[in-house]
């Protein structure tokens, strides 16, 4: 994707289309383009192949699934979140390079899975990342994640906008941030933190 980028206006005038028919091209993978800032910028490579009539090469995509416990793992909640971003891929013509799944919290950073997926991101190996739904990569920062993706020519599909159930998740991820900020003020050493620790834990698991 070397040379100079367009923007989807000056395509349209090269392509003699509207400028709502080449945001329809990106959208539907017809044309790639990166997202710079709040403008779509289409690579004079991408031009020129729609001038010469050459069809599009395959879209790369990289699976990402996530549960946040091995029991999920175990009730076979990850693989059937694969094999559903499998059908999905597909279904879009998309040739998948990788799958990458995590077992942790949506709100655990440094999650070996993610950190791959940079790596597969920042190296312009992928086309497009897609996830089940917008926490199965993370819980906060969606938009960011999705901007910075974009900004290395790679788009972030996701499949389902409403997650239904992982009430349980939800529920671990709370308690992770409670205890944590815990830990923050009183100290992960003190009676107080070691008191709110085992009221939060005894709660959940009576619930």
């Amino acid at each position: 994707m070397s040379g100079r980028l367009y923007r989807t206006r000056e395509v349209a005038e090269l392509l003699n289309i509207s400028v709502s028919g080449v945001k329809k091209w990106i959208k539907e993978g017809k044309i790639r383009a990166i997202r710079v800032g709040r403008f779509w910028m289409i690579p004079e490579s991408e031009v020129r192949r729609i001038l010469l009539g050459v069809k599009p090469s395959e879209v790369r995509a990289v699976i990402y699934a996530r549960v946040s416990s091995h029991k999920q793992k175990k009730d076979g909640n990850l693989d059937r979140q694969v094999e559903r971003l499998r059908s999905y891929c597909s279904a879009k013509g998309y040739k998948v390079i990788d799958v990458i799944t995590d077992v942790a919290s949506g709100l655990k950073e440094d999650r070996s899975g993610l950190q791959k997926l940079f790596n597969i991101v920042e190296k312009h190996q992928a086309d497009v990342v897609v996830v089940e739904f917008k926490d199965r990569l993370t819980r906060f920062g969606f938009d960011y994640l999705k901007r910075y993706f974009e900004s290395h020519g790679t788009k972030i599909e996701v499949v389902e906008e409403t997650e239904k159930g992982y009430m349980e998740e939800l529920i671990e991820d709370f308690v992770s941030i409670v205890i944590s900020f815990a830990g923050r003020i009183y100290g992960k050493r003190s009676q107080k933190f070691k008191k709110i620790k085992k009221v939060i834990e005894e709660v959940v698991r009576d619930d």
